[in-house]
């Protein structure tokens, strides 16, 4: 009899895997042609691919991986550590969802809130952890394009620690396989924070936003966003044999399109198909940047955009995932525990989550379900994209 796991995590048959196979060129060049990308090997800093890496984009939430660098920075020099409680402020349970609605008052280990904010992607979470930090959000920034700065990210300007839209905030491809490469090169020891496949409080149960994670070889992180400006985004790590990749890819049009992508380049990264002689200290635009944030709002959150992702359902409503390289979980999801310090309320996502608005003018995003290539028929949740996803 299969268990509750087993049932919310089976996969629906799409396509022979041959078949997949010959769309897997078509779907990456599509992404390519129009959208940055950049695929890099963490140990040499080799740039084996990329397209537009120097245009500026928003962050969304991949922004809550700067925040996680200057936590780990704090960490390191003493500061605080992974026992810290982390208090909810009236500022942080006021911030829009994605969010755990936590009351005021109430508190976590740094541990855990660092589990929740980067499986569930909580803005909450993400703002109570920089206060604690920090001490305030205003200082907490100044951290992050402090630590922009030495890492010689030299076109991200951040404005809150968890990626929620503003004038002034935005980031490059290629400044974020920066962050990336140096989360993975400096704290090795909080690589499981961007590998979880989901945690539970003792009562809900919240999977990894994150589709590769348990479901494409040797997938180990890191962060995927949303927001109506940026379009969807994923940085995605797999590392196999002891070779680590990390693939960025912003604005795509659906959930499906940056998973497919993100394992497509990064297989095509691991069979040495992809070759390049920068790395990400040498590379340099090939022609003169605008200062100018893309925004991609009127092909996202309008009509186009809703039937380009409806494009990506099957009659079900459950999200096609084409890339041969995505397969079904062959094991059951490992919920690692993370919520409150004992003795408090217990607050889950899942009301005010569901109850929330989705992405403007565009409420086909809401409660969707992801089909994958493999044996089973079955749904599939998977966190859908709130404002900042």
């Amino acid at each position: 009899m299969p268990t509750k796991q087993n049932r919310l995590y089976a996969a629906l048959r799409l396509v022979p895997v041959a078949a997949a196979a010959s769309m897997l060129f078509l779907s990456t060049a599509q992404t390519a042609g129009a959208n940055p990308h950049i695929l890099v090997d963490v140990s040499t800093g080799r740039v084996l691919d990329q397209q537009e890496a120097f245009r500026r984009w928003y962050p969304a939430s991949l922004t809550k991986l700067m925040t996680s660098y200057v936590t780990f920075r704090a960490i390191q020099s003493g500061q605080i550590n992974l026992d810290t409680p982390v208090v909810m402020s009236k500022l942080a349970a006021a911030q829009p969802p994605a969010k755990m609605y936590f009351k005021p008052g109430q508190k976590m280990t740094l541990d855990n809130a660092l589990k929740m904010m980067l499986v569930k992607s909580a803005n909450d979470l993400a703002m109570a952890v920089s206060e604690t930090v920090g001490g305030s959000q205003q200082a907490f920034v100044a951290r992050m394009n402090a630590e922009a700065a030495r890492l010689g990210m030299r076109d991200t300007h951040f404005i809150n620690p968890n990626g929620l839209p503003g004038k002034g905030q935005y980031t490059t491809a290629r400044d974020l396989a920066v962050l990336s490469v140096a989360l993975r090169r400096e704290f090795p020891q909080y690589a499981g924070y961007f590998a979880l496949e989901g945690f539970t409080n003792g009562v809900k149960q919240v999977p990894n936003i994150n589709m590769l994670i348990g479901r494409f070889d040797g997938a180990d992180g890191m962060k995927t966003g949303f927001i109506c400006a940026a379009g969807f985004n994923q940085i995605a790590s797999a590392t196999r044999n002891g070779r680590t990749l990390i693939s960025v890819v912003l604005g795509t049009d659906s959930l499906a399109a940056r998973a497919d992508d993100s394992a497509n380049f990064l297989e095509k990264g691991f069979q040495n198909q992809l070759s390049g002689k920068e790395t990400l200290a040498s590379l340099r635009p090939d022609t003169p940047q605008s200062a100018e944030v893309a925004d991609v709002t009127a092909d996202i959150c309008s009509a186009k955009g809703a039937q380009a992702r409806s494009e990506t359902r099957d009659p079900f409503g459950r999200t096609k995932v084409q890339s041969p390289y995505i397969h079904e979980m062959d094991h059951e999801p490992n919920f690692i525990y993370a919520g409150l310090i004992g003795g408090q309320d217990v607050m889950t996502a899942s009301k005010g989550d569901k109850d929330d608005a989705t992405a403007k003018g565009d409420k086909a995003i809401k409660g969707d379900k992801i089909a994958i290539s493999g044996r089973a028929a079955d749904n599939v949740p998977i966190p859908m994209p709130r404002p900042n996803f």
